[in-house]
């Protein structure tokens, strides 16, 4: 949510002073990378409707939903490519703060993506191998190709082109559970973090507290103190009065 206030702000901030579309705006930095960055995706959508809520800013070059390798369930957050760096301004600047089935998207730039370590590894492999083959040296691994996170895979869907994720529906109760889960490990997160911060809080608050007593004793001794040296002070002037007073008696 911080980050998707930020850009808003920035967003404003470049308008208000005419920096759109310049080289002082915060995008230009980005305008070497076609990717972008999605996250808080709800967990029920698929590639093809990733794609379709994207595609609406420019035509899509390949898209990355990651997954978890063991289920293949969605991790809630995705890479998407264009043909052209620019659609990734309008997507930022658009789509990110946007309600998809309940969530917030985060959209932001990609300054460098970088395969995924199972990629890159079967690609290294791959060209390895054929470099053997071919008795010539291994190729450099540098950019990604389109489908690179599905090659080898079979991808099946009960969705198709003509039927795809109703975007409009209201959450199933299984994605409702989910989400329900996050937003109760967030909140123990959030406990836990506050009860650290109230328990720096308490300390701190004692040793104030300590501090202020003993500032208030050293006050209360240092009255005392000059208290009892006026008494002193006035008990040997009286003293010194009635020797004179005795002395002038005796004289007489």
């Amino acid at each position: 949510m911080n980050v998707i206030s930020e850009i808003q702000r920035i967003n404003q901030l470049e308008l208000s002073k005419g920096l759109t579309h310049t080289p002082a705006s915060w995008h230009s930095k980005y305008s070497s990378s076609a990717w972008i960055n999605i996250g808080s995706l709800p967990l029920n959508l698929s590639e093809g409707d990733i794609i379709c809520i994207f595609s609406q800013y420019g035509e899509i070059d390949d898209v990355h939903l990651v997954r978890e390798a063991d289920t293949g369930k969605s991790r809630g957050f995705a890479f998407l490519k264009y043909e052209d760096a620019r659609s990734c301004v309008l997507a930022v600047d658009n789509l990110g703060g946007s309600c998809v089935l309940g969530r917030m998207l985060r959209v932001d730039h990609v300054e460098r993506y970088r395969l995924p370590k199972h990629v890159l590894e079967r690609e290294e492999k791959e060209a390895a191998e054929a470099a053997e083959e071919d008795d010539s040296d291994e190729k450099k691994i540098e950019a990604a190709e389109a489908g690179h996170a599905y090659k080898g895979q079979e991808l099946a869907s009960e969705y198709d082109i003509h039927a795809g994720q109703d975007l409009f529906a209201a959450p199933k109760k299984s994605d409702r559970h989910d989400d329900n889960n996050q937003r109760e490990e967030a909140s123990t997160t959030h406990d836990s973090s506050s009860m650290d911060i109230n328990a720096m809080d308490s300390k701190a608050e004692r040793k104030r507290r300590k501090e202020e007593r003993a500032q208030k004793r050293k006050e209360k001794e240092e009255h005392r103190r000059r208290k009892e040296e006026q008494k002193r002070k006035k008990h040997s002037s009286r003293s010194s009065k009635d020797k004179k007073r005795r002395r002038s008696r005796s004289r007489s």
